[in-house]
This record gives C-alpha cells, sequence and structure tokens, in this order.
C-alpha cells in the first residue's frame, strides 16, 4: 500500500485517502511551512506564484477541521474570479468525495441569484465564491457566515486590483471576532496593508521564493518595433509560428478588443476574453479555447491570474505590463508541468526601463526580428551603450599610457587629447591587425 508524507499532519482518514487519490506524495514547501500553523487555528499570509501548492496548503487543514455533523458554514473561501473559484471549487470536490457527509457549495455572479437563495435552506458546510455573490447572499439573509471559523482571501493582490476588497471586508466584519483568515497574494501591495492590519492580528507570515522567476523551459525573446505599426509586427509575429495555443497579452481591455479587431483584419481567427466581456460570451469563448477552435487568445492580466488555460505554447506581450510581476504570472501560462514554452515581448525604445528591471530580476532575453515569416537573430538592442562603454574603455586605456607632468603648462589639456586620439588611433591599429 503506498504511503505519504503528509500523514505526518495527523489529518482524518478521508483526507489521507483524497491525498493518495490526487497522488500528492510530499508536501511543497508552502504546504510545509503552513499546514501546522493552519491547523493550531492561526492567521497567516501565505505569499508566492502560481503552482506552489498553495491551493491544498489551505483546502487540506481547513476541510480536515470541518465538522459535517453541524449544518452549518464552518469555512469561507473567496477568490476574485469566477473561474477561480471554480478550480478551487473542483478541488474542494475531490477531496469531499471521500466524506459523503460533507457539502460544499461554489457561489458566483452569472447564475440565478433567487434559484440559488431558494437551495440554501440547508446550509453548506464549506462556501467557495466570488466575493461580491457571497456577499449578496448574506445581505438577503440566505447565507449565514457568522457560524464560520475560518476565511480565505485567494489572490489578495488581484481581488485589490479589481475592487472586490471592500465586498470581502463586508463579509469578514458579519464574522466571528476571533476569525481565522488567511491571505494568499503574490504580491502585497501598500494598499492592501489596511485591511491586512483590520482583521489579523499577528498573523504569521511566509514568503516561498521561486527556485527561479519563471519555469526553466521558458525561451524569452524581445522584437523590436523599429518605427513599424505594431499590429503589423504582431501580424507578421503570429503568421512565423505555429501555436497549439498562443496568449497575446495587452493592458487594458480596450487595447484587447483593437488587437483582436486588427488581427481579424488581417486574416487571422482569434478569440479575446477580458472582464468586460458578458458571462454567457465568456463561457463561450473558454470552452472554445477548450476545444481548440483559436490559435490564438488576446487577453487582459485577469487572464493570467484567474483562468487556467491548458497546452498554451507561446505568450506574445504586445504591451509590457506597468507591473512587472505580471510578466511573471503571463509567461507562467507556458512551459507548465515540464514543457518547454516561448514568450515574446513587442518593445519598443520607452520600454527599455522595464527591459532592464526584468533582467536584473534574472530574465534572460534573445532579439529577434521576423522577415518574411522567418526569425532572424539580431544584435542585443543597446549597441549604442556598447559602443559607448567601448569607446570610454578605449578613452581610459590611452589616458593611462600618458604621463600626466609635474608642472601643468598652459595648452596641457589641448596637447593631452591630441596625444589621447594618437594612442587611440593606435590601439584601434593593433586591435584590428
Amino acid at each position: 500500500m503506498k504511503t505519504t508524507l503528509f500523514e505526518r499532519y495527523d489529518f482524518k482518514p478521508f483526507i489521507i485517502d483524497a491525498i493518495l487519490d490526487l497522488q500528492f506524495y510530499k508536501p511543497t514547501e508552502i504546504q510545509e511551512r503552513l499546514i501546522p500553523s493552519i491547523q493550531k487555528g492561526e492567521s497567516v499570509i501565505g505569499q508566492s506564484q502560481t503552482g506552489t501548492g498553495k491551493t491544498h496548503a489551505f483546502l487540506l487543514p481547513l476541510i480536515n477541521k470541518v465538522d459535517p455533523q453541524k449544518d452549518e458554514v464552518q469555512v469561507v473561501i473567496t477568490a476574485p474570479t469566477r473561474e477561480l473559484a471554480g478550480q478551487i471549487y473542483e478541488e474542494v470536490q475531490k477531496i469531499i468525495a471521500f466524506e459523503p457527509a460533507m457539502r460544499a457549495k461554489n457561489f458566483v455572479g452569472g447564475t440565478d441569484k433567487q434559484r440559488t437563495i431558494e437551495r440554501l435552506k440547508t446550509q453548506p458546510h464549506i462556501v467557495v465564491g466570488t466575493p461580491g455573490r457571497i456577499n449578496d447572499l448574506v445581505k438577503e439573509q440566505a447565507l449565514f457566515v457568522y457560524t464560520a471559523d475560518s476565511v480565505v482571501v485567494d489572490e489578495a493582490d488581484l481581488m485589490l486590483d479589481l475592487g472586490f476588497i471592500v465586498e470581502v471586508d463586508q463579509i469578514c466584519a458579519k464574522m466571528k471576532d476571533d476569525l481565522q483568515i488567511l491571505v494568499f497574494s503574490a504580491t502585497i501591495p501598500e494598499k492592501l496593508k489596511p485591511f491586512l492590519k483590520k482583521y489579523m492580528d499577528n498573523p504569521k507570515y511566509t514568503h516561498v521564493q521561486p527556485k527561479q522567476i519563471t519555469a526553466e523551459k521558458i525561451e524569452h525573446y524581445l522584437l523590436p518595433l523599429k518605427h513599424r505599426k505594431k499590429i503589423k509586427v504582431l501580424t507578421d509575429l503570429c503568421e512565423s509560428i505555429n501555436p497549439y495555443l498562443a496568449m497575446i497579452f495587452t493592458n487594458t481591455k480596450k487595447m484587447a478588443d483593437e488587437v483582436a479587431e486588427g488581427l481579424s483584419l488581417n486574416g487571422i481567427k482569434v478569440g479575446v476574453i477580458h472582464g468586460d466581456l458578458p458571462p454567457r460570451e465568456r463561457k463561450k469563448v473558454m470552452k472554445q479555447i477548450n476545444d481548440a477552435e483559436f490559435q490564438f487568445v488576446v487577453a487582459t492580466d485577469l487572464a493570467a491570474r484567474g483562468i487556467d488555460i491548458k497546452g498554451v505554447t507561446h505568450v506574445i506581450n504586445y504591451e509590457i505590463p506597468s507591473d512587472l510581476d505580471f510578466y511573471v504570472h503571463r509567461v507562467g501560462r507556458t512551459a507548465r508541468a515540464g514543457q518547454s514554452g516561448i514568450a515574446v515581448t513587442i518593445y519598443d525604445l520607452s520600454d527599455e526601463d522595464a527591459l532592464v528591471q526584468l533582467e536584473k530580476k534574472g530574465i534572460t532575453f534573445l532579439n529577434i526580428d521576423v522577415k518574411d515569416r522567418e526569425w532572424i537573430e539580431i544584435g542585443p538592442r543597446d549597441k549604442r551603450k556598447t559602443r559607448k562603454r567601448e569607446q570610454s574603455e578605449v578613452d581610459k586605456k590611452a589616458k593611462s599610457f600618458i604621463q600626466k607632468p609635474k608642472n601643468v603648462k598652459p595648452g596641457y589639456k589641448k596637447k593631452l587629447q591630441t596625444q589621447t586620439e594618437k594612442y587611440k588611433k593606435k590601439l584601434k591599429r593593433n586591435n584590428n591587425k
């Protein structure tokens, strides 16, 4: 019989059965650090990137504490998007499948609220959902969250960006004073700190740094704009690759629509997904993506964080994100589960500072251009800087050969400059031999 290192946490037998079924044999770093604290009822802040195992870091100990004999809400899990809530709910179902007496419900927008209220005569033990819909049901006095001992705020920085932290605040205000609150976030922005201080008294803070900033098998490429029309450069790039699925990222919903329209006019079949799509349209596009109807999907950063799209082979940054952490989230859509992936960023001169910052984070770029649907390797983007650097090195070397006289006479600077130029020419001649 197979065993698992999760047995050390003294979970109930059904949790261990679920873990074995999920084929989890060894806890990840964030799970090792947080599961004992969550078991003790402590509040925690977990800072980590996608793919570190944080979802099960909170699900396993929280579900383990649920008493199915009590017909009341015991755990509330909030997520910023319907898709993310759906993914968490799926993972909850996989675990509670081994304990039939346990009930979980997923509450998100875009569903019939009245029908949901009618079905809440029996309260679920575990509530998963988006803050807006959960808060609506609480206000309608259909969902009773005041009985819950624990609340999870997942992807808290995205929750803040999308303006949902207000609803999370309202939900928490209806809960117990000694509430266990678990906050998970890729970043901890300053604007999130007042919320954390309000509800968390001396929480355990765990930051799991990724071993490397992006997956090992991603190749990062830079494609210069060179005063060309950007949509033309993108079209040429799209025609030069044959992806299983390429995600093209923009910074705004408006730009996503413009890019999708531009590609369509150039004969490329493309899907578009962002926060302004009506629920029905969003569902339709997601189905088309999952049915492999598109090779290209234009998306905003929301899709990088809140949607699990499988089979992404290429990521194209039509715009560099203003928050550079989102570069990591974007390219993290590819090279998953040991696969390789390609990330291409179209850039202009104004993007130089952002590119330098990404390089400082440890990302190495290769430089390419596209001609006749072929990729051509080109030299580094900072040729001018390299030339200046080389020039200053020559100047330094030349000056080192010239001894400064003890008594400086009038016209010394001009004479020094003439001698320096002579030495520089000599050095160049020697280098060219």
